[in-house]
């Protein structure tokens, strides 16, 4: 890896950590791409959920007094079963379809989650968040726009629905990790980041994450929805046309 990959590396581990700090989601959209532009997309999902799991991990433990377990529980049975099928398929897609799925993720806040009376506070609910967003986080690497919709309806606060967010996203990638780390090991660790720069990137993960918290504590509820809204479309838009230029290059 070069200094400049590896000084982007580091720099986007705080920023995107700070993002997701104040949005719950934005952040993971916008590492995944940065890294799936100066890795191969193998090691692009094993970097960015092991970062991921590392930035969720921390917020949820600054936020742990407003975690909803019961959601934890569910969406944990759920995402074994998505990470069991995917790992069974041994699935990993183009470096054009990964930037496709980042583009086309973000158009999924805009679908009417108030009417889908989809509510991850409901058992049966929190199981299918978990597939679906652990099935979809596994082939787009990134899936916060998803999970979203299964918190519209409940009656969460901001700091509730982020915290809560957060640790069924450390199952998320803690399954993206395993997974694709499995197919990383059998080519001999090809194309990943050296271990001292991953280090190197946590803990500016941690104070990215920090930072965050402390801005959503400015923000209101209404706010945060609707800031959330409009910055993941903004970064889809940037993904598709990506992807249109990869695939025309082909």
């Amino acid at each position: 890896m070069s200094l400049v990959a590896g000084f982007v590396l580091l720099l986007s581990a705080f920023a995107t950590a700070l993002l997701s700090g104040v949005f719950g989601m934005a952040g993971g959209l916008v590492l995944m791409g940065v890294l799936a532009l100066i890795l191969p997309v193998q090691a692009a999902f094993v970097t960015h959920g092991v970062l991921q799991l590392a930035a969720n991990g921390w917020r949820a433990l600054i936020q742990r007094g407003h975690i909803r377990w019961a959601v934890i529980g569910g969406y944990g049975l759920g995402s074994l079963i998505a990470a069991a099928v995917v790992l069974l398929l041994a699935f990993s897609p183009s470096r054009p379809l990964l930037f496709l799925c980042l583009g086309l993720t973000p158009l999924l806040t805009w679908l009417p989650g108030d009417r889908l009376r989809l509510d991850a506070e409901r058992p049966i609910h929190a199981v299918l968040a978990g597939i679906s967003v652990t099935g979809l986080n596994l082939t787009a690497g990134v899936a916060g726009p998803l999970l979203d919709i299964f918190f519209v309806r409940t009656g969460m606060t901001r700091h509730a629905v982020v915290a809560t967010k957060a640790a069924t996203q450390v199952l998320a990638h803690l399954a993206k990790t395993v997974v694709y780390g499995v197919g990383l090991l059998q080519l001999g660790g090809q194309g990943m980041p050296p271990v001292w720069l991953l280090a190197l990137a946590l803990p500016l993960s941690f104070a990215g994450t920090a930072v965050g918290a402390r801005l959503l504590d400015r923000m209101s509820d209404a706010g945060f929805r609707r800031w959330t809204r409009w910055i993941v479309t903004g970064i889809g838009v940037v993904y598709l046309v990506q992807a249109a230029r990869l695939l025309l290059a082909a």
